[in-house]
């Protein structure tokens, strides 16, 4: 094939290409899936944020979810009282006296709100049957945890109006800034 030839075949063929995408592009369906219902985008939709205003009706105290701590297979993973497990620790070692980022990683603790205990809970527990947890029994949990922590009592009630208000270790430490400013030299203590 001559190179005329051979350029108009590379021409033709190129063409081609950009033609099928553009014409791919413009259509507006694919052919694949469907829309989602409402009803299913509202299935999706689980976030809890701060101010608790997505939380389900329920409640629960630390005296119920300590049996379904051991009834749901709690222990199984973060052991007897939330410590000693494979998984993640739930019990700080230490008290409310010492500093809350010296504590450990412990996510009743280190939350800076309670409702993110609870949306972890909710979504992330137990594993491999995720999502399968009642409100009751996350409210539960929830209450368990922050209880065991020395965050609420023992006979603290937790439902949707009271879970939002629950104080927790970290205040409002957890988005502290350091004093840096940018161009500047980095931070004492910065490890690179």
């Amino acid at each position: 094939m001559g190179t005329p030839l051979r350029f108009l075949a590379c021409v033709l063929l190129g063409g081609f290409l950009l033609g099928a995408s553009v014409l791919a592009q413009s259509s507006a369906k694919y052919g694949v899936g469907t829309t989602p219902t409402a009803e299913e985008i509202r299935a999706w939709d689980i976030s809890i944020g701060p101010d608790g205003t997505e939380l389900p009706p329920g409640r629960g105290t630390a005296k119920e979810g300590a049996q379904l701590f051991t009834s749901k297979g709690c222990v199984a993973c973060h052991g007897a009282n939330g410590t000693g497990g494979r998984a993640p620790e739930l019990k700080s070692k230490d008290g409310p006296s010492v500093e809350t980022w010296k504590r450990g990683r412990i996510l009743p603790v280190r939350a800076p709100f309670a409702t993110i205990v609870w949306d972890y809970i909710n979504r992330g527990m137990p594993l491999g049957r995720e999502g399968s947890l009642k409100p009751d029994e996350v409210y539960a949990l929830t209450a368990f945890l922050l209880s065991l922590n020395e965050v609420i009592t023992e006979d603290f009630v937790l439902d949707q109006q009271s879970l939002p208000k629950v104080k927790m270790p970290l205040g409002d430490d957890y988005a502290s800034l350091p004093d840096w400013k940018p161009k500047t030299r980095r931070m004492k203590g910065y490890p690179y």
